[in-house]
């Protein structure tokens, strides 16, 4: 921020300032209070010509005759400040500087506070920002209080300067004296701000006044999101952004991805996913396969399972991978969808390309068991474990231990009809023996054990049949 030179204009208002003290001026310490005759009328003429269009020269020539000649304490006060006057107006500011800094100390009140800061943006005019300052601080000292320009130029100065503290003092200064600043005192606020590390005022500063006053300026919430960035206060950070976004902010696909990724984080994949797939819809977000693939791995983390299915079958047919057509046979699968899952898993192994070919299979196996067909599932599960997947090794166990089961139940359901058939062969000899007449059931009984534990491979005594083979053998051995 720049301080501006004096207009033409400027520098005769400035002149006028200056001059304005000399009628009313009671001079400190001197008792003098008019001109003599021989100087009033000199300086008269010296006035008149300094008010006169083009008569500068004049002015300063009789200026130098009247200070060349003996005068009263009020009468060289006067002489200074018009001296003073026509230096500013003809743009000759360090000999302006000197006139006033020679009068000052004859200054009292008001006139010298009014001198002070008139002195003061002499020395801006002459680039001498550390004398300015310095006067302006005298001037301050003296009992001036500062307006808001005033006070904005104060910060300025010492911003320029290079003391941010006090540009601050004066800047807030001005704030208090303004409700409604200007976006260049704002924009001013936020640098200094930022520059001394001021970051709970920056924010304040922020979300009180500047935002609510501008809040079509989306230059203001990017520096109050990277704000909270910075501080590690990523959930306002967030809030920030997504105002942001709403508001219409928001447009390139970089930024887009910013919130995509902000409600990721925060656990909010659902969001993260209907804001992409919303926005690639509406041409913001290049529809590739690398966003699919996160469109896709958004739904499904937040197991909205319908709605990664379309976005996956997208994906499946622009890449037209195996590994495309497998993660859309898996999504089927958790979705029970069987038939959809192993059509697409049966295409992504003729496709190839795939991470873990073996474990498509174990689902394919899967499938294959819970349909009932046992003897597709194993043929599946012998391919994952020949690709060397565990899983279907461990499948195969599980259906031999099934089988094994299987087995071991029936042989038992066996023996114990067997176990009920001699009971009832012991009740039949008992009936016998008491001379009681036998039931039905008893004549067939013998016959009856020996079918039974012949499908354990025994006879009705419990000794191990002879296998075929050992019959022959036992017939060769008789001859």
């Amino acid at each position: 921020m720049r301080l501006r030179n004096l207009t033409c204009g400027a520098a005769v208002a400035m002149a006028m300032a200056v001059m304005a003290p000399i009628a009313s001026a009671q001079t400190a310490g001197c008792e003098d209070t008019q001109f003599t005759a021989k100087a009033g009328g000199v300086y008269l003429d010296a006035e008149n010509a300094y008010l006169t269009e083009g008569q500068l020269q004049t002015a300063t020539q009789l200026v130098a005759k009247l200070k060349s000649m003996e005068l009263n304490c009020y009468e060289r006060s006067a002489v200074i400040r018009l001296s003073a006057g026509i230096n500013v107006k003809a743009g000759n500011y360090p000999a302006a500087i000197r006139d006033l800094e020679e009068a000052l100390p004859t200054f009292t009140g008001e006139n010298r506070i009014e001198t002070l800061y008139n002195i003061a943006q002499l020395y801006l005019q002459t680039d001498d920002n550390k004398s300015a300052v310095a006067k302006l601080e005298e001037w301050i000292a003296a009992g001036a209080k500062p307006n808001k320009s005033q006070n904005m130029q104060l910060a300025t100065l010492y911003q320029q300067l290079g003391n941010n503290t006090k540009a601050i003092y004066f800047l807030e200064a001005m704030l208090r004296q303004d409700p409604n600043p200007n976006k260049q005192a704002i924009d001013f606020a936020v640098y200094l701000y930022n520059e001394t590390g001021q970051k709970a005022k920056l924010a304040d500063f922020l979300m009180n006044k500047v935002i609510p006053a501008f809040a079509s300026d989306k230059k203001y919430y990017e520096v109050m999101s990277s704000l909270y960035y910075e501080e590690e206060k990523d959930h306002k950070a967030f809030e920030v952004v997504k105002a942001m976004y709403l508001a219409g902010f928001l447009k390139t696909e970089n930024e887009i991805m910013r919130v995509v990724n902000f409600y990721n984080s925060f656990n909010s994949p659902f969001e993260a996913a209907k804001v992409m797939e919303k926005e690639m819809n509406a041409g913001r977000i290049e529809v590739t396969a690398e966003k699919l693939d996160t469109l896709a791995n958004l739904y499904q983390v937040a197991r909205e399972y319908d709605r990664a299915i379309p976005v996956i079958q997208k994906l499946a047919k622009q890449t037209n991978s195996g590994k495309s057509y497998e993660r859309l046979g898996r999504s089927y699968f958790e979705m029970g969808k069987n038939e959809e899952a192993e059509k697409n898993l049966r295409l992504a192994l003729d496709k190839g390309g795939m991470k873990e070919p073996g474990f498509a299979w174990v689902l394919i196996g899967q499938i294959q068991h819970k349909a009932g067909d046992r003897a597709a599932a194993r043929a599946a599960f012998n391919k994952a474990a020949a690709m060397g997947d565990r899983g279907g090794r461990g499948w195969l166990d599980f259906m031999n231990s099934e089988d094994e089961t299987k087995r071991a139940l029936a042989t038992f359901d066996i023996r114990v009809e067997l176990d009920e058939l001699k009971n009832r062969k012991k009740a039949c000899k008992l009936t016998e023996v008491l001379g009681g007449e036998a039931a039905d059931n008893c004549k067939t009984v013998d016959a009856e054990i020996a079918e039974v534990a012949a499908k354990l491979g025994e006879d009705p005594e419990g000794n191990p049949l002879p296998k075929e083979g050992d019959e022959a053998t036992e017939e060769t051995d008789d001859a």
